[in-house]
C-alpha cells in the first residue's frame, strides 16, 4: 500500500514539474508573439516593383555614362584624322607668268604650304623680236609692246649677236611657243618670230603641301588663267 502510494506521489510530482517548465515555455513565447508583432508591423514596407522595367542602380548609370564619355573623344579625334589633304605641284613657269602665279598664290597666305622648285633645261625655245639698231629703236619698240598691252619682255643687252633683241618669251617646247606668238599676233605684234634657244633656261614649279579641299579647288580655279601650266597631284612627303 505505501509503495502504491509512494509511486503516485512520484507521478504528481514529474506531471506537476513538466506543466511548470513546458507550461511556462509556452506562455511566454505566444507572449512574446503578441508583444512583438506591433513592435515589427511598423518597420514593414511594401516596395511595389515596376512590371515593364527593373531599376538600375546608381553605380551602374554612373559607369554607362563614363563609357559614352569615353567613346565619344575618339570619334571626334578619328574624324580629325580622317580629315583629306592634298599635295600638287604648278608649272612650269617663268617670266610675267611666274610672277602673276606667285602673286596669286601669295594671296591665298598658304604659307609654309607652298615653296618654288627650280628647274633647267640647256636647250628651248623663245619667241622674240630681231635686234635693232641701236638702243633709240629698242625703246621705241617696247613703247609699241606696252601700247598693245604686252607686260613681259625682256631687252637683250650683254654683247653678242642677240644684242638690242627682244625676248618676249621662253619655252620649253616648240609648240608652247608657237601658241603664244599667236596670241601675241592677236594683240598686233608683227615682228615677232619664234626660235631655238641654245642656252641655260631656268624655270619655277610651285610645290604645295596639305592643301585642304578648300584651298585645292580655290589652286585649280587659278590654274584656268594658265592654260600652257600644268597642274598635277603628287604624294604628300
Amino acid at each position: 500500500m505505501m509503495k502504491w502510494i509512494f509511486g503516485l506521489l512520484l507521478l504528481v510530482n514529474v506531471v506537476f514539474f513538466a506543466v511548470m517548465q513546458w507550461g511556462s515555455a509556452l506562455t511566454v513565447d505566444n507572449n512574446n508573439l503578441q508583444a512583438q508583432a506591433p513592435l515589427n508591423a511598423d518597420k514593414i514596407k511594401i516596395v511595389t516593383m515596376p512590371a515593364t522595367s527593373s531599376p538600375v542602380p546608381v553605380s551602374a548609370v554612373s559607369v554607362a555614362s563614363s563609357v559614352v564619355m569615353s567613346t565619344s573623344v575618339p570619334a571626334v579625334a578619328n574624324a580629325a584624322a580622317g580629315t583629306q589633304f592634298s599635295c600638287m605641284e604648278w608649272g612650269e613657269f617663268s617670266g610675267a607668268d611666274l610672277q602673276r602665279a606667285n602673286n596669286l598664290l601669295t594671296s591665298m597666305t598658304l604659307g609654309y604650304k607652298t615653296r618654288q622648285r627650280a628647274v633647267e633645261y640647256n636647250t628651248g625655245y623663245w619667241v622674240y623680236i630681231a635686234p635693232m639698231k641701236n638702243p633709240v629703236h629698242v625703246k621705241k619698240k617696247v613703247a609699241q609692246l606696252i601700247k598693245m598691252n604686252v607686260k613681259d619682255y625682256f631687252v637683250v643687252k650683254e654683247s653678242g649677236v642677240w644684242k638690242n633683241s627682244i625676248s618676249l618669251g621662253i619655252f620649253k617646247t616648240e609648240d608652247a611657243a608657237k601658241k603664244y606668238l599667236a596670241k601675241l599676233q592677236e594683240q598686233g605684234v608683227k615682228s615677232a618670230k619664234v626660235g631655238e634657244r641654245a642656252s641655260m633656261l631656268k624655270y619655277s614649279v610651285f610645290v604645295m603641301n596639305r592643301l585642304d579641299s578648300a584651298q585645292a579647288a580655290q589652286v585649280a580655279s587659278l590654274h584656268k588663267d594658265f592654260p600652257e601650266s600644268e597642274l598635277k597631284t603628287v604624294p604628300c612627303n
